[in-house]
């Protein structure tokens, strides 16, 4: 099992900047690709960025690969999500997931979900 962990959400003004951390703890934590995705309300849950656990390769949503940077510390088993300019339509809830398969795709592919942090971002 892998228990997931986010924080550093919060409120934000438009053009700011957040670092979203992930804590991943359990007996395989640091042999799991870690994936960060977001849903705002009424929307579908999105992909924003995955990190390799074998390679440290990442991928980002076309979208966000200006603006959001994924990187992970395998000796703390954290992953992060850095956040630039950010928009109102930023605005959602943020998750990280892991999985034993992908960095990449859609929600499905990923075995263990965090509860979430909320990022807002003001006009």
């Amino acid at each position: 099992q892998v228990q997931l962990v986010e924080s550093g959400g919060g409120l934000v003004q438009a053009g700011g900047s957040l670092r979203l951390s992930c804590a991943a703890s359990g007996r395989t934590a640091s042999s799991y690709n870690m994936g960060w995705f977001r849903q705002a309300p009424g929307k579908e849950r999105e992909f924003v960025a995955g990190i390799s656990w074998s390679s440290g390769s990442t991928t980002y949503a076309d979208s966000l690969k200006d603006r959001f940077t994924i990187s992970r510390d395998n000796a703390k088993n954290t992953a992060y999500l850095q956040m630039m300019s950010l928009k109102p339509e930023d605005t959602a809830v943020y998750y990280c997931a892991a999985s034993r398969t992908t960095f990449y795709g859609s929600p499905g592919l990923y075995s263990y979900w965090g509860q979430g942090t909320q990022v807002t971002v003001s006009s």
